[in-house]
């Protein structure tokens, strides 16, 4: 076994999540190459990645069919021993069935999963299980191979790009979603932001579209005293996770944010609106606290993704969480 092929072409949390696969294989078979498909715009995630060996990228938004169709022609010529398909999608499923490859991996829900080697049952409604541990059982076909915590390796560069708001302490939040329902609402960041005693600064982290999100929470702000620095879009994915990586907390929705802090081990903070932790998707970072309502609404969880708005209407499920609980971690952490 020379050449292994893993296909995520998920959202970006999806992907930072199928790095445990990477570890995991390379971990028990450190001389073969690793590649891995992602959909455009995630491949900056495995810059410096030292377990890849070539990041496939596929254009979803341009000439979608026949980029696929390039794809498939480049998998098959690659002439891989193993491909390992994560998704449970058409597309990914015929790369995979039409691969050459050996051994074909996938879970069974893939329409195609009767073409592969391997159809692994994937346990979607097991609770108490995370999603690398549900992506894990792929690699049963293998080997008894090792889980592995999911890892992104940011860059001297990185890192660099960073220090200069590292002087003194600070804590991060990112406050956007592309869900609405998983979305803190920015009257709650504001009451947080405006009630918490810290001595240092807040960068508020996130994408080039999450800036309008940082600078409303900037202009609810209360006291100027207080150092809250909007960093939206000027950061990427490996930079962000470099600056997570030594906050005192970061403070993050149920989203992308919370699993770069995972890949880095930085302490963190999700919070939980519309989805709750038992969907497989908590923080794997050492020091994470989980912040969600205490009330039982008979609405919630109201699906398994977000929702572009709250079904009924009251987004209790997010304005129902109180302050004490994002103030409780701060007063546990060092350094504040």
């Amino acid at each position: 076994m020379q050449k292994i092929l893993v296909i995520q072409t998920a959202f970006i949390g999806d992907v930072v999540l199928s790095t445990s696969l990477l570890a995991s294989l390379h971990n028990e078979y450190p001389d073969i190459k690793l590649d891995i498909l992602v959909r455009k715009g995630n491949e900056a995630l495995f810059n410096n990645h030292p377990y890849v060996n070539s990041v496939l990228v596929w254009n979803k938004k341009v000439r979608k069919y026949k980029h696929w169709l390039q794809i498939l022609l480049q998998i098959r010529n690659t002439d891989y021993d193993v491909v390992i398909n994560v998704q449970r999608y058409a597309a990914t499923g015929l790369w995979t069935a039409f691969s050459n490859a050996k051994i074909k991996i996938g879970f069974d829900k893939n329409p195609f999963s009767f073409l592969f080697t391997h159809k692994i049952k994937h346990l979607a409604e097991q609770k108490g299980l995370h999603e690398i541990q549900k992506n894990h059982a792929l690699l049963a076909a293998i080997g008894d191979l090792k889980l592995a915590k999911p890892k992104l390796y940011p860059s001297i560069a990185d890192h660099q790009k960073v220090a200069a708001f590292q002087s003194k302490p600070y804590i991060c939040i990112a406050p956007a979603s592309v869900w609405f329902t998983k979305q803190f609402p920015v009257e709650q960041w504001v009451q947080f932001l405006n009630e918490f005693v810290f001595n240092g600064v807040v960068y508020i982290i996130g994408g080039p579209g999450d800036k309008a999100i940082g600078d409303a929470i900037i202009a609810g702000l209360n006291n100027p005293q207080k150092e809250v620095v909007n960093l939206s879009g000027q950061l990427d994915f490996l930079a962000s996770a470099a600056l997570q990586e030594k906050a005192v907390l970061n403070y993050v929705n149920d989203s992308a944010p919370m699993h770069f802090a995972s890949a880095v081990n930085a302490p963190v903070v999700a919070i939980y609106c519309s989805t709750i932790p038992d969907f497989g998707y908590g923080p794997l970072s050492d020091c994470s606290f989980i912040v969600q309502t205490t009330q039982q609404l008979t609405c919630r969880p109201c699906g398994i993704h977000g929702k572009k708005a709250c079904p009924l209407g009251h987004f209790s499920c997010a304005n129902s969480i109180q302050m004490q609980q994002l103030l409780e971690p701060l007063s546990q952490m060092p350094q504040h």
